[in-house]
């Protein structure tokens, strides 16, 4: 068992590099960005993530993963906190998640502030297909295979993919 005195912020954030999204199992927690703190409080250890989504039926599959990922290197007292607020914003991904997403075959979010509003969310034509890179999209169905994705199709290369929505 690892003491608390003992912890290393840093080393819990390398361990969470390995736990991964159960619906996008090519990003990590990090990745998502959904790991909001790390900290040892009253001889225990607590990590604080913000769901995705309220409700998102992945945070518990989640947080069970980090306590075990965690458990397995010898921290045994271990808290998981959920904040909702500030709600999460797929600004928080890094550029190696959304680059993992694309090759991955799902379109990464564009950046809020480029892309990302009601009005052109609407504008099929702004997302790029993962497969073959084109921009002749379009929106099929605002919901995909869960609740963060939208589903696409591109007009050139003809498949369809999902679109990690951005909010």
């Amino acid at each position: 068992m690892v003491e608390t005195e003992n912890i290393n912020t840093q080393a819990i954030w390398k361990i969470l590099e390995d736990v991964y999204d159960p619906e996008v199992p090519v990003l990590s927690v990090i990745d998502l960005g959904i790991i909001r703190d790390v900290a040892v409080v009253n001889d225990e250890l607590d990590v604080t993530i913000t769901p995705t989504y309220t409700g998102c039926p992945a945070m518990d599959v989640i947080s069970m993963n980090i306590r075990f990922a965690l458990i397995q290197n010898g921290y045994k007292k271990v808290n998981i906190n959920t904040i909702l607020s500030p709600a999460w914003t797929t600004e928080w991904m890094t550029e190696t998640g959304k680059a993992k997403l694309k090759a991955y075959g799902i379109a990464p979010p564009k950046t809020m502030h480029a892309v990302c509003t009601p009005e052109t969310f609407q504008q099929e034509e702004a997302i790029q297909c993962p497969l073959c890179n084109s921009y002749h999209t379009k929106l099929i169905s605002r919901f995909g295979s869960t609740a963060c994705k939208a589903l696409y199709q591109c007009e050139d290369c003809k498949e369809p993919f999902d679109y990690f929505k951005c909010h």
